[in-house]
C-alpha cells in the first residue's frame, strides 16, 4: 500500500510506500479481547489492620470458675476490650466485631480482587495492533466510527504529513492541521469539552471531552499540546488506536511510518 506524503500546508509531495501492518485484515473481537483485558480500575481498599486496632484479646471465656470470665455477668459473647479493672472485676467495651463501635467492616473491598489478572498471549496481542492500525487507514470504518461523518465522503485516508510539522509552534500546528485534514475532518480532530447532563455532574464526573486526533510519532520527535492526544510508535498500544471502536482518526508523520517499517518487517 502507498501514501501520499503531505506538506505542512497539505499538499501532496511524493509517495511513500506504508509497511504491512496497514494491510492486516480488521479483526474487531481480538480488538475487543485486548481493550477489555487493560481495562484498569483504581484498586481501594480499607487497611488490613482497621478495627482490630483496639486491645480486644479475643473471645473471652464463657465458662464457670475461669478468672476473667463473661460467666453470670449477662454479658454476650463478643470481642471485647478493657477499660478498667478493679481486684477481679473489669469494665469491657465490645471491640473488633462488625457490629461494635469502630469494629472492622464485615465485608469490606479487598485491593487485589481489582488488579487485572488477565494473560494476553504475544500473537494475539502484535495481531490486534497490526488490525488496529489498518483501522486507521480504512475509510469504511473510520466513516462508521464516527456519527458526523455519516453523510460525507472521506478519500484522503492515510494521512501522512512530513516530520516538520512537529517543529510547528502551537498556533501554526493548528493551522496546518486544518489545512491537511479539511473542514468535515478537523471538527473531530480536536478535543471537545462539555458539561455532562444529569447527576453525573455531581458525583466527580462533571466534564466529558472527545477522543480528538490521534498523532503519532517518531521516536526522536516530540509535539506538547492538549488539542490532540500524541503518541509515539514504541508505545502506540491498542488503547490509543481503537478504545471505543476501531477506525480512530490518526496522522502519521513521515519518521513514525519508518518506525513503524521497522517494528513489522
Amino acid at each position: 500500500m502507498k501514501a501520499k506524503l503531505l506538506d505542512i500546508t497539505g499538499k501532496s509531495t511524493k509517495q511513500i510506500a506504508l509497511p504491512e501492518c496497514f494491510n492486516e485484515a480488521l479483526r474487531s473481537d481480538l480488538i475487543q479481547k485486548i481493550i477489555e483485558a487493560k481495562k484498569t480500575k483504581q484498586p481501594y481498599a480499607p487497611s488490613p489492620v482497621a478495627g482490630n486496632q483496639a486491645s480486644a484479646s479475643g473471645q473471652l471465656k464463657h465458662h464457670r470458675k475461669v478468672w476473667k470470665s463473661q460467666y453470670g455477668r449477662g454479658m454476650s459473647r463478643v470481642p471485647r476490650k478493657t477499660m478498667s479493672r478493679k481486684g477481679s472485676q473489669f469494665q469491657w467495651v465490645a471491640a473488633a466485631a462488625p457490629n461494635t463501635r469502630d469494629g472492622r467492616r464485615a465485608h469490606p473491598p479487598r485491593a487485589i480482587s481489582m488488579m487485572s489478572s488477565a494473560r494476553i498471549n504475544k500473537k494475539e496481542l502484535k495481531l490486534a495492533l497490526m488490525s488496529a492500525l489498518s483501522a486507521t487507514v480504512n475509510a469504511t470504518v473510520v466513516t462508521k466510527r464516527y456519527a458526523r461523518l455519516s453523510d460525507k465522503k472521506v478519500d484522503s485516508l492515510p494521512l501522512v504529513v512530513e516530520s516538520k510539522f512537529t517543529k510547528l509552534k502551537a498556533k501554526e500546528m493548528m493551522a496546518s492541521l486544518k489545512s491537511i485534514l479539511g473542514e468535515a475532518l478537523f471538527d473531530i480532530a480536536v478535543k471537545q469539552k462539555s458539561v455532562r447532563k444529569g447527576l453525573g455532574r455531581m458525583r466527580g464526573r462533571k466534564y466529558k471531552s472527545t477522543a480528538g486526533l490521534l498523532l503519532v510519532i517518531g521516536s526522536e520527535e516530540a509535539v506538547k499540546t492538549k488539542s490532540f492526544s500524541v503518541q509515539t510508535v514504541k508505545k502506540l498500544g491498542v488503547n490509543d488506536l481503537a478504545n471505543g471502536g476501531p477506525g480512530r482518526l490518526t496522522l502519521y508523520t513521515e519518521s513514525a511510518i519508518k518506525d513503524l517499517t521497522e517494528k513489522f518487517k
